[in-house]
Protein backbone atom coordinates (compact mmCIF):
# COMPACT_ATOMS: atom_id res chain seq x y z
CA UNK A 1 0.00 0.00 0.00
CA UNK A 2 1.81 3.16 -1.32
CA UNK A 3 -0.13 5.70 0.47
CA UNK A 4 -1.85 6.70 4.06
CA UNK A 5 -5.17 7.88 2.69
CA UNK A 6 -8.79 6.89 3.40
CA UNK A 7 -8.76 4.06 0.78
CA UNK A 8 -5.50 2.93 1.42
CA UNK A 9 -6.30 2.48 5.09
CA UNK A 10 -9.72 1.24 5.34
CA UNK A 11 -8.22 -1.61 2.24
CA UNK A 12 -5.02 -2.49 4.69
CA UNK A 13 -7.01 -3.20 7.42
CA UNK A 14 -9.83 -5.20 5.80
CA UNK A 15 -6.68 -6.83 3.90
CA UNK A 16 -5.43 -7.50 7.40
CA UNK A 17 -9.16 -9.23 8.82
CA UNK A 18 -9.06 -11.06 6.02
CA UNK A 19 -5.30 -12.89 7.13
CA UNK A 20 -3.08 -11.10 4.70
CA UNK A 21 -0.06 -9.10 5.40
CA UNK A 22 -0.03 -5.63 4.50
CA UNK A 23 3.34 -3.23 4.16
CA UNK A 24 1.54 0.49 4.28
CA UNK A 25 4.12 3.49 3.16
CA UNK A 26 3.93 6.55 3.94
CA UNK A 27 6.42 9.42 3.66
CA UNK A 28 4.92 12.17 5.78
CA UNK A 29 3.95 11.13 9.60
CA UNK A 30 1.70 14.14 9.54
CA UNK A 31 -0.68 12.62 7.02
CA UNK A 32 -1.11 9.73 8.73
CA UNK A 33 -4.65 8.90 7.30
CA UNK A 34 -4.27 11.25 4.47
CA UNK A 35 -5.73 14.66 3.28
CA UNK A 36 -8.98 14.57 5.37
CA UNK A 37 -8.25 14.78 8.74
CA UNK A 38 -4.99 16.77 8.53
CA UNK A 39 -5.57 19.29 6.02
CA UNK A 40 -8.81 18.75 4.13
CA UNK A 41 -12.11 18.21 5.07
CA UNK A 42 -12.36 17.89 8.76
CA UNK A 43 -9.70 20.79 10.07
CA UNK A 44 -11.22 23.17 7.68
CA UNK A 45 -15.05 22.52 8.69
CA UNK A 46 -13.85 22.65 12.17
CA UNK A 47 -12.65 25.76 11.44
CA UNK A 48 -16.06 27.07 9.55
CA UNK A 49 -18.17 25.99 12.20
CA UNK A 50 -16.42 27.89 14.40
CA UNK A 51 -15.99 31.18 12.27
CA UNK A 52 -20.19 31.02 11.60
CA UNK A 53 -20.30 30.68 16.10
CA UNK A 54 -17.78 34.17 15.49
CA UNK A 55 -15.07 32.37 18.04
CA UNK A 56 -11.90 33.51 18.53
CA UNK A 57 -9.27 32.39 15.71
CA UNK A 58 -6.26 31.55 17.76
CA UNK A 59 -8.68 29.50 20.26
CA UNK A 60 -10.48 28.22 16.87
CA UNK A 61 -6.94 26.83 15.85
CA UNK A 62 -6.49 25.49 18.80
CA UNK A 63 -8.94 23.28 18.93
CA UNK A 64 -8.49 22.67 15.04
CA UNK A 65 -5.18 21.02 15.95
CA UNK A 66 -6.33 19.22 18.99
CA UNK A 67 -8.87 17.84 16.35
CA UNK A 68 -6.51 16.72 13.95
CA UNK A 69 -4.41 14.83 16.71
CA UNK A 70 -7.29 12.55 17.92
CA UNK A 71 -8.26 11.95 14.21
CA UNK A 72 -4.86 10.98 13.31
CA UNK A 73 -4.23 9.23 16.28
CA UNK A 74 -7.81 7.26 15.43
CA UNK A 75 -6.67 6.62 11.69
CA UNK A 76 -2.82 5.27 12.84
CA UNK A 77 -4.52 3.08 15.92
CA UNK A 78 -7.09 1.43 13.02
CA UNK A 79 -4.41 -0.23 11.82
CA UNK A 80 -1.83 -0.76 14.51
CA UNK A 81 -4.52 -2.96 16.50
CA UNK A 82 -3.84 -5.22 13.21
CA UNK A 83 -0.51 -7.77 14.07
CA UNK A 84 -0.17 -8.24 10.37
CA UNK A 85 -0.16 -4.27 9.60
CA UNK A 86 3.55 -2.69 9.01
CA UNK A 87 3.61 1.08 8.57
CA UNK A 88 6.90 2.09 7.13
CA UNK A 89 7.68 5.61 6.95
CA UNK A 90 9.28 6.53 3.57
CA UNK A 91 9.13 7.09 0.37
CA UNK A 92 8.10 4.78 -2.43
CA UNK A 93 8.74 4.36 -6.14
CA UNK A 94 8.56 1.46 -8.26
CA UNK A 95 11.65 -0.88 -9.84
CA UNK A 96 9.32 -2.47 -11.83
CA UNK A 97 5.54 -3.76 -11.90
CA UNK A 98 5.55 -6.09 -9.10
CA UNK A 99 8.72 -3.98 -6.93
CA UNK A 100 9.27 -0.98 -4.75
CA UNK A 101 11.53 0.75 -3.27
CA UNK A 102 11.81 2.96 -0.22
CA UNK A 103 13.85 5.54 0.59
CA UNK A 104 13.86 5.64 4.55
CA UNK A 105 14.53 8.85 6.79
CA UNK A 106 17.88 7.66 7.38
CA UNK A 107 19.03 7.82 3.53
CA UNK A 108 18.84 3.93 2.72
CA UNK A 109 17.10 2.11 0.63
CA UNK A 110 14.87 -1.20 0.93
CA UNK A 111 13.13 -2.87 -1.75
CA UNK A 112 10.02 -5.03 -1.84
CA UNK A 113 8.03 -7.63 -3.62
CA UNK A 114 4.16 -8.09 -3.95
CA UNK A 115 1.43 -9.67 -5.39
CA UNK A 116 -0.87 -6.82 -5.09
CA UNK A 117 0.44 -3.20 -5.02
CA UNK A 118 -2.11 -0.48 -4.21
CA UNK A 119 -1.86 3.31 -5.17
CA UNK A 120 -3.28 6.28 -2.56
CA UNK A 121 -0.67 8.98 -2.98
CA UNK A 122 -3.12 11.39 -2.79
CA UNK A 123 -3.06 15.09 -4.35
CA UNK A 124 -1.13 17.92 -4.44
CA UNK A 125 -1.71 22.09 -4.89
CA UNK A 126 -1.49 23.32 -8.08
CA UNK A 127 0.69 26.54 -8.21
CA UNK A 128 0.51 28.79 -11.05
CA UNK A 129 3.97 29.97 -13.31
CA UNK A 130 3.17 33.53 -11.27
CA UNK A 131 6.37 36.23 -11.40
CA UNK A 132 7.51 36.14 -7.60
CA UNK A 133 4.77 33.67 -6.59
CA UNK A 134 7.46 31.11 -5.39
CA UNK A 135 9.79 33.77 -3.34
CA UNK A 136 7.33 35.05 -1.43
CA UNK A 137 7.27 34.15 2.22
CA UNK A 138 3.33 35.26 2.18
CA UNK A 139 2.19 32.95 0.26
CA UNK A 140 0.57 29.82 1.16
CA UNK A 141 -1.82 27.14 0.37
CA UNK A 142 -4.67 25.36 1.76
CA UNK A 143 -2.23 23.33 4.26
CA UNK A 144 -0.57 26.04 5.97
CA UNK A 145 -4.13 28.52 5.83
CA UNK A 146 -5.35 26.03 8.02
CA UNK A 147 -2.65 26.37 10.41
CA UNK A 148 -1.91 29.97 10.72
CA UNK A 149 -0.61 31.48 14.20
CA UNK A 150 -2.55 34.74 13.68
CA UNK A 151 -5.26 36.34 12.28
CA UNK A 152 -4.49 38.54 8.57
CA UNK A 153 -5.42 41.73 8.77
CA UNK A 154 -5.79 41.68 4.58
CA UNK A 155 -6.41 37.83 3.38
CA UNK A 156 -5.85 37.82 -0.70
CA UNK A 157 -6.96 34.50 -2.25
CA UNK A 158 -6.01 33.46 -5.84
CA UNK A 159 -8.65 31.31 -7.13
CA UNK A 160 -12.86 31.62 -7.12
CA UNK A 161 -12.82 27.93 -7.09
CA UNK A 162 -15.19 26.11 -4.26
CA UNK A 163 -12.20 26.04 -1.95
CA UNK A 164 -11.28 29.38 -2.27
CA UNK A 165 -14.73 30.19 -1.57
CA UNK A 166 -14.99 28.46 1.55
CA UNK A 167 -11.63 29.83 2.87
CA UNK A 168 -12.89 33.50 1.80
CA UNK A 169 -15.97 33.32 4.03
CA UNK A 170 -14.43 31.35 6.81
CA UNK A 171 -11.74 34.13 7.11
CA UNK A 172 -14.08 37.03 6.59
CA UNK A 173 -16.53 35.12 9.40
CA UNK A 174 -13.31 35.39 11.72
CA UNK A 175 -13.31 39.07 11.03
CA UNK A 176 -9.90 39.19 7.81
CA UNK A 177 -10.83 41.56 5.15
CA UNK A 178 -10.95 39.11 1.84
CA UNK A 179 -10.45 39.68 -1.52
CA UNK A 180 -10.63 36.98 -4.37
CA UNK A 181 -8.81 37.48 -7.81
CA UNK A 182 -10.12 34.95 -10.75
CA UNK A 183 -9.16 34.84 -14.21
CA UNK A 184 -12.78 33.72 -14.69
CA UNK A 185 -15.39 35.89 -16.55
CA UNK A 186 -18.35 34.14 -14.52
CA UNK A 187 -18.52 33.27 -11.41
CA UNK A 188 -18.98 29.71 -10.04
CA UNK A 189 -19.05 29.06 -14.26
CA UNK A 190 -20.70 25.17 -13.14
CA UNK A 191 -24.11 26.83 -11.40
CA UNK A 192 -26.56 28.00 -13.09
CA UNK A 193 -26.59 31.88 -14.00
CA UNK A 194 -29.29 32.62 -10.91
CA UNK A 195 -27.88 30.38 -8.20
CA UNK A 196 -24.33 31.72 -9.26
CA UNK A 197 -25.45 35.68 -8.89
CA UNK A 198 -27.53 35.12 -6.00
CA UNK A 199 -24.24 33.72 -4.30
CA UNK A 200 -22.28 36.41 -5.36
CA UNK A 201 -24.28 39.16 -4.00
CA UNK A 202 -24.67 37.66 -0.61
CA UNK A 203 -21.06 36.96 -0.74
CA UNK A 204 -20.24 40.51 -1.76
CA UNK A 205 -23.18 42.02 0.90
CA UNK A 206 -20.88 40.03 3.43
CA UNK A 207 -17.72 42.53 2.48
CA UNK A 208 -16.25 40.03 0.30
CA UNK A 209 -14.10 41.41 -2.86
CA UNK A 210 -14.21 40.05 -5.72
CA UNK A 211 -11.84 40.92 -8.72
CA UNK A 212 -13.24 38.82 -12.09
CA UNK A 213 -11.93 38.34 -15.62
CA UNK A 214 -8.35 39.79 -13.92
CA UNK A 215 -4.67 38.14 -15.03
CA UNK A 216 -2.38 38.68 -12.35
CA UNK A 217 1.10 39.71 -13.59
CA UNK A 218 3.32 39.56 -10.68
CA UNK A 219 3.96 39.32 -6.98
CA UNK A 220 6.18 42.15 -4.84
CA UNK A 221 7.10 40.25 -1.84
CA UNK A 222 8.55 41.61 0.98
CA UNK A 223 9.28 40.12 4.86
CA UNK A 224 5.64 40.95 6.43
CA UNK A 225 3.87 41.78 3.29
CA UNK A 226 3.54 41.17 -0.56
CA UNK A 227 1.86 43.34 -3.24
CA UNK A 228 -0.27 41.12 -5.82
CA UNK A 229 -0.16 43.08 -9.23
CA UNK A 230 -2.97 42.48 -11.39
CA UNK A 231 -5.28 43.49 -14.66
CA UNK A 232 -9.10 44.08 -14.44
CA UNK A 233 -11.18 45.79 -16.46
CA UNK A 234 -8.97 46.73 -18.47
CA UNK A 235 -6.25 49.29 -15.74
CA UNK A 236 -3.46 47.75 -13.66
CA UNK A 237 -4.52 47.12 -10.07
CA UNK A 238 -2.70 45.92 -6.68
CA UNK A 239 -3.54 44.41 -3.61
CA UNK A 240 -1.60 44.31 -0.31
CA UNK A 241 -1.50 41.36 1.71
CA UNK A 242 -0.86 39.63 5.00
CA UNK A 243 -1.50 36.39 3.28
CA UNK A 244 -1.47 35.02 -0.18
CA UNK A 245 -3.56 31.68 -0.42
CA UNK A 246 -3.30 29.91 -3.85
CA UNK A 247 -6.62 27.86 -4.46
CA UNK A 248 -5.81 27.53 -8.29
CA UNK A 249 -6.29 23.55 -8.57
CA UNK A 250 -4.79 20.40 -7.11
CA UNK A 251 -2.93 17.45 -9.30
CA UNK A 252 -1.88 13.77 -8.50
CA UNK A 253 0.91 13.03 -6.64
CA UNK A 254 2.91 10.64 -9.08
CA UNK A 255 6.15 12.88 -9.72
CA UNK A 256 7.88 10.54 -7.17
CA UNK A 257 6.92 7.30 -7.80
CA UNK A 258 9.50 6.07 -10.38
CA UNK A 259 6.13 5.26 -12.85
CA UNK A 260 8.21 5.29 -15.51
CA UNK A 261 9.80 1.77 -14.63
CA UNK A 262 6.40 0.14 -15.11
CA UNK A 263 4.09 -0.24 -17.75
CA UNK A 264 1.34 1.90 -15.47
CA UNK A 265 -0.38 4.05 -17.83
CA UNK A 266 -0.43 7.70 -16.86
CA UNK A 267 -3.60 10.01 -18.21
CA UNK A 268 -3.11 13.11 -20.40
CA UNK A 269 -4.19 14.94 -17.26
CA UNK A 270 -1.40 13.20 -15.16
CA UNK A 271 -3.69 10.94 -13.48
CA UNK A 272 -3.13 7.33 -13.27
CA UNK A 273 -5.05 6.14 -15.76
CA UNK A 274 -7.80 3.22 -13.98
CA UNK A 275 -10.47 1.15 -15.30
CA UNK A 276 -14.27 0.76 -14.05
CA UNK A 277 -12.67 -1.42 -11.31
CA UNK A 278 -9.90 0.75 -10.13
CA UNK A 279 -6.78 -1.39 -12.12
CA UNK A 280 -4.34 0.23 -13.59
CA UNK A 281 -2.82 -1.30 -17.28
CA UNK A 282 -0.55 -3.38 -15.02
CA UNK A 283 -2.35 -6.20 -13.73
CA UNK A 284 -1.88 -6.44 -9.85
CA UNK A 285 -1.90 -2.93 -9.29
CA UNK A 286 -4.68 -0.38 -8.76
CA UNK A 287 -5.07 3.50 -8.05
CA UNK A 288 -7.29 4.79 -5.31
CA UNK A 289 -8.08 7.92 -4.55
CA UNK A 290 -7.32 11.60 -5.61
CA UNK A 291 -4.22 9.75 -7.39
CA UNK A 292 -6.85 8.51 -9.99
CA UNK A 293 -8.52 11.48 -11.15
CA UNK A 294 -11.70 12.96 -11.32
CA UNK A 295 -13.42 14.77 -8.33
CA UNK A 296 -11.56 14.70 -5.35
CA UNK A 297 -13.30 13.75 -2.36
CA UNK A 298 -12.98 12.07 0.83
CA UNK A 299 -16.38 10.03 0.32
CA UNK A 300 -15.39 8.89 -2.95
CA UNK A 301 -12.02 7.60 -1.80
CA UNK A 302 -14.58 5.22 0.75
CA UNK A 303 -16.05 4.05 -2.15
CA UNK A 304 -12.64 3.34 -4.03
CA UNK A 305 -12.00 1.26 -0.83
CA UNK A 306 -15.44 0.08 -1.54
CA UNK A 307 -14.95 -1.16 -5.29
CA UNK A 308 -11.63 -2.56 -4.90
CA UNK A 309 -12.41 -4.59 -1.76
CA UNK A 310 -15.61 -6.20 -3.46
CA UNK A 311 -13.84 -7.32 -6.06
CA UNK A 312 -11.07 -8.79 -3.32
CA UNK A 313 -13.44 -10.46 -1.50
CA UNK A 314 -17.00 -9.59 -2.34
CA UNK A 315 -18.85 -10.47 -5.64
CA UNK A 316 -17.10 -8.56 -7.75
CA UNK A 317 -20.36 -6.48 -9.00
CA UNK A 318 -19.30 -2.44 -7.89
CA UNK A 319 -18.16 -0.39 -10.97
CA UNK A 320 -16.83 2.68 -10.90
CA UNK A 321 -19.18 3.98 -13.24
CA UNK A 322 -22.40 2.74 -11.21
CA UNK A 323 -22.09 5.31 -8.31
CA UNK A 324 -23.19 8.45 -10.65
CA UNK A 325 -24.45 10.96 -9.88
CA UNK A 326 -22.49 12.04 -7.24
CA UNK A 327 -24.03 14.89 -4.48
CA UNK A 328 -21.21 17.80 -3.39
CA UNK A 329 -21.16 20.85 -0.97
CA UNK A 330 -19.86 23.90 -0.63
CA UNK A 331 -19.25 25.29 2.48
CA UNK A 332 -19.55 29.00 2.56
CA UNK A 333 -22.70 30.75 3.95
CA UNK A 334 -25.34 29.45 3.42
CA UNK A 335 -24.02 26.14 2.17
CA UNK A 336 -24.35 25.26 -1.40
CA UNK A 337 -24.87 21.62 -2.61
CA UNK A 338 -25.56 19.82 -5.98
CA UNK A 339 -26.34 16.48 -7.42
CA UNK A 340 -26.86 15.69 -11.15
CA UNK A 341 -27.65 17.98 -13.84
CA UNK A 342 -27.92 21.51 -13.68
CA UNK A 343 -30.49 23.48 -15.77
CA UNK A 344 -27.95 24.85 -18.71
CA UNK A 345 -26.69 21.58 -18.67
CA UNK A 346 -30.20 20.06 -19.42
CA UNK A 347 -30.73 22.98 -22.02
CA UNK A 348 -27.24 22.40 -23.72
CA UNK A 349 -27.56 18.15 -24.06
CA UNK A 350 -31.10 19.03 -25.08
CA UNK A 351 -32.85 16.86 -22.09
CA UNK A 352 -36.74 17.02 -21.72
CA UNK A 353 -37.12 18.53 -18.04
CA UNK A 354 -39.97 20.40 -15.65
CA UNK A 355 -38.52 23.05 -13.25
CA UNK A 356 -39.12 23.57 -9.78
CA UNK A 357 -37.66 26.52 -7.31
CA UNK A 358 -38.08 28.46 -5.04
CA UNK A 359 -36.48 30.95 -2.38
CA UNK A 360 -35.06 29.11 0.82
CA UNK A 361 -36.83 32.15 2.47
CA UNK A 362 -40.11 30.25 2.20
CA UNK A 363 -38.40 27.00 4.62
CA UNK A 364 -39.91 27.81 8.48
CA UNK A 365 -36.89 26.10 10.01
CA UNK A 366 -34.54 28.82 7.61
CA UNK A 367 -36.55 31.52 9.26
CA UNK A 368 -35.99 30.04 12.91
CA UNK A 369 -32.16 29.85 12.59
CA UNK A 370 -32.25 33.54 11.40
CA UNK A 371 -30.73 32.80 7.67
CA UNK A 372 -33.36 32.52 4.80
CA UNK A 373 -30.76 33.23 2.11
CA UNK A 374 -30.55 31.04 -0.57
CA UNK A 375 -32.76 29.12 -2.97
CA UNK A 376 -33.57 25.46 -4.10
CA UNK A 377 -33.81 24.24 -8.18
CA UNK A 378 -34.94 20.98 -9.16
CA UNK A 379 -34.96 19.09 -12.49
CA UNK A 380 -37.62 15.97 -12.74
CA UNK A 381 -38.09 13.67 -16.08
CA UNK A 382 -41.47 15.15 -17.44
CA UNK A 383 -41.96 11.14 -18.08
CA UNK A 384 -41.42 9.29 -15.63
CA UNK A 385 -41.28 11.72 -12.76
CA UNK A 386 -37.63 10.87 -11.25
CA UNK A 387 -35.15 13.67 -10.16
CA UNK A 388 -33.07 14.74 -13.01
CA UNK A 389 -30.63 16.90 -10.31
CA UNK A 390 -30.72 19.50 -7.61
CA UNK A 391 -28.71 22.57 -6.70
CA UNK A 392 -29.70 23.53 -2.83
CA UNK A 393 -28.00 26.94 -1.67
CA UNK A 394 -29.78 27.49 1.97
CA UNK A 395 -28.58 26.45 5.85
CA UNK A 396 -28.25 22.73 6.29
CA UNK A 397 -28.21 21.88 2.43
CA UNK A 398 -25.37 19.60 2.96
CA UNK A 399 -27.66 17.06 4.99
CA UNK A 400 -30.90 17.44 2.67
CA UNK A 401 -28.95 16.95 -0.78
CA UNK A 402 -28.07 13.46 0.97
CA UNK A 403 -32.26 12.54 0.34
CA UNK A 404 -31.84 13.24 -3.26
CA UNK A 405 -29.13 11.65 -3.82
CA UNK A 406 -31.00 8.53 -2.06
CA UNK A 407 -34.01 9.46 -4.60
CA UNK A 408 -31.67 9.79 -7.40
CA UNK A 409 -30.02 6.17 -6.99
CA UNK A 410 -33.23 4.56 -6.41
CA UNK A 411 -35.00 6.19 -8.90
CA UNK A 412 -37.59 7.10 -6.69
CA UNK A 413 -40.31 10.01 -8.26
CA UNK A 414 -39.97 13.11 -7.02
CA UNK A 415 -44.22 13.14 -6.12
CA UNK A 416 -43.06 10.88 -2.84
CA UNK A 417 -40.75 13.82 -1.80
CA UNK A 418 -43.50 16.00 -2.41
CA UNK A 419 -45.89 14.21 0.07
CA UNK A 420 -43.55 12.81 2.23
CA UNK A 421 -44.25 13.58 6.01
CA UNK A 422 -41.18 14.97 7.39
CA UNK A 423 -40.37 16.21 10.98
CA UNK A 424 -41.16 20.17 11.75
CA UNK A 425 -39.22 22.62 11.50
CA UNK A 426 -36.53 21.42 9.60
CA UNK A 427 -35.10 21.88 6.14
CA UNK A 428 -35.86 18.93 4.87
CA UNK A 429 -39.60 19.76 4.72
CA UNK A 430 -38.38 22.23 2.41
CA UNK A 431 -38.58 19.36 -0.34
CA UNK A 432 -42.39 19.39 0.20
CA UNK A 433 -42.57 22.97 -1.11
CA UNK A 434 -40.35 22.57 -3.66
CA UNK A 435 -41.51 20.31 -5.26
CA UNK A 436 -45.07 21.91 -5.48
CA UNK A 437 -43.39 24.65 -6.73
CA UNK A 438 -43.43 24.44 -10.49
CA UNK A 439 -42.09 27.01 -12.78
CA UNK A 440 -43.91 27.16 -16.08
CA UNK A 441 -42.75 28.79 -19.11
CA UNK A 442 -45.59 30.92 -20.89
Amino acid sequence: MIGFGKAGRALAKSLAIHGESVLLVEKDTEMYGGTCPNVGCAPSKALIVRANRNENFTQAIAEKRELVLKLRSMATGMLTSESNIVILNGEASFVNDKEITVLLPNGTNVNFTANRIFIDTGATPVMPPISGLNESKNVITTKEALNLDTLPKHFVIIGAGFAGLEFAAMYQRFGAKVSVIDYHKNFIPSMDEDVSEQIFCDMHHDGIQFFLDSQITEIQYGEKHSTIVFTHNGKQHSLIADKILVTTGRKANIAALGLEHTNIQVTPQGTIQVDDKLQTSVSGVWAMGDVRGGLQFYYLSTDDFRIVENQLFGDNTRLLSDRTPVPYCVFINPTLSHIGLTEKEAKAQNIPYRLFKMQAARIVKANVVGDTKGVLKALVNPVNDQILGATLYHEDSHEVINLLAVAIKARIPYTLLQKNIFTHPSMSEGLNDLFSSEIIEA
